[in-house]
């Protein structure tokens, strides 16, 4: 089966796997192998096919930073699917912690999108509420990834939520230390605030994001823009996040290979990010470990079943819900760290994306 499954990866990865997945669902389960069941919960079955191919490619271990960002840039070349279709893709800067920073906006094609033209009607549309922004910060450890490996994904939550989706390349680690990247996406938000009716949205409905390492940038915007005074999200996405950079949970040696995101992946992304272990309990790095919590703007927050992380997750779900704050958890216990980017993958994945957009869609319209 494994020299059937092999002829068939090489034959797809230039087209983004998706003749994999538009074989027969029996053919796909005979070819991801027997059920993978770990602490009570069963790994989706296309999403076990997935790591079984990715098992199959030629893996880098991750030794230097640019060898890493090659990678997983020509990683997520093979996963992305047909591009979600948009109105309009803008490629712009905004403002970082020292200096400008590359970012793309994502206007979808819908009513919102009336603010896309003149001055005047991004302004009446800004006024008329119609229409949130999402300013997302990619995934990647602090290390890697950038606006191209997560194209993709942020076009399909512009069509599928109706919102405008602001993309931002915070600079990375290991030339630009923690806490950097968090300086950074909190100017980032806070410019995106100062200039929502230039980028066509009402500024009381403009939200923070992201996944993995995105997440927790997205989770230290929340609780510093309380914190500082300054502009507060009208909610923050936090997609598997990583939230504590300190301490050690279970599902690190349950999910520690074979899953997407592995231990030596965590260490390895975590000493680039922060190189001063004395920074890590600081909540500029571990928003898991604020000594308060209280007044945080409205969270959708995820997990996985089958993520390393997913306990980190699991406590901060937790902890924020005690503190008050209005929370919306959607646990994938399905699903491995990093789904969010798997929309070739059909299924649990895309169940877990519709949830995600249609929150979106009732909370920033």
């Amino acid at each position: 089966m494994d020299s059937v499954l092999r002829d068939t990866v090489t034959a797809v990865q230039a087209n983004a796997l998706l003749p994999l997945y538009a074989l027969p669902a029996a053919v796909r389960r005979r070819l991801a192998g027997a059920p993978i069941q770990i602490d009570g919960n069963t790994l989706d079955p296309d999403v076990q096919l997935l790591l079984r191919v990715d098992n199959l490619l030629p893996h880098t271990t991750k030794t230097d930073a640019a060898t890493a960002r090659t990678h997983f840039r020509n990683l997520c070349k093979l996963i992305p699917g047909t591009p979600a279709p948009l109105l309009r893709v803008t490629d712009l800067t905004v403002r970082g912690a020292a200096g400008q920073l590359e970012a793309r906006l994502y206007i979808p094609r819908t009513p919102e999108s009336a603010g896309s033209g003149s001055a005047s009607d991004r302004g009446a549309a800004a006024r008329s509420g119609r229409g949130g922004l999402l300013v997302f910060f990619h995934g990647g450890g602090w290390v890697v990834g950038d606006l191209g490996t997560h194209d993709a994904l942020c076009r399909a939550i512009a069509a599928d939520a109706g919102i405008r989706v602001l993309s931002v390349d915070y600079r990375l680690a290991p030339e630009a230390p923690a806490p950097t990247a968090a300086e950074d996406a909190i100017a980032a938000f806070t410019w995106a605030v100062d200039h929502a009716e230039d980028l066509g949205t009402d500024p009381a409905l403009v939200a923070v994001g992201g996944d993995s390492a995105g997440g927790n940038l997205a989770a230290v915007v929340a609780q510093q823009t309380v914190r500082r005074g300054l502009p507060q999200p009208a909610l923050q996405v936090l997609l598997y996040p990583a939230v504590d950079l300190v301490a050690r949970r279970p599902s690190r040696d349950l999910f520690s290979e074979g899953f997407l995101l592995t231990e030596e992946d965590i260490i390895w992304y975590r000493d680039h990010y922060t190189p001063d272990p004395t920074l890590r309990p600081d909540p500029i790095v571990s928003p898991l470990r604020a000594e308060d919590l209280t007044g945080l703007p409205p969270t959708y927050l995820t997990t996985a079943g089958f993520d390393p992380l997913r306990d980190e997750g699991l406590e901060y779900a937790t902890a924020l819900k005690t503190a008050g704050n209005n929370l919306t958890h959607a646990h994938h216990k399905s699903l491995p760290h990093g789904y969010a980017n798997l929309l070739t993958v059909p299924g649990t994945t895309r169940t877990a994306h519709t949830h995600l957009t249609n929150h979106l869609r009732a909370t920033l319209h």
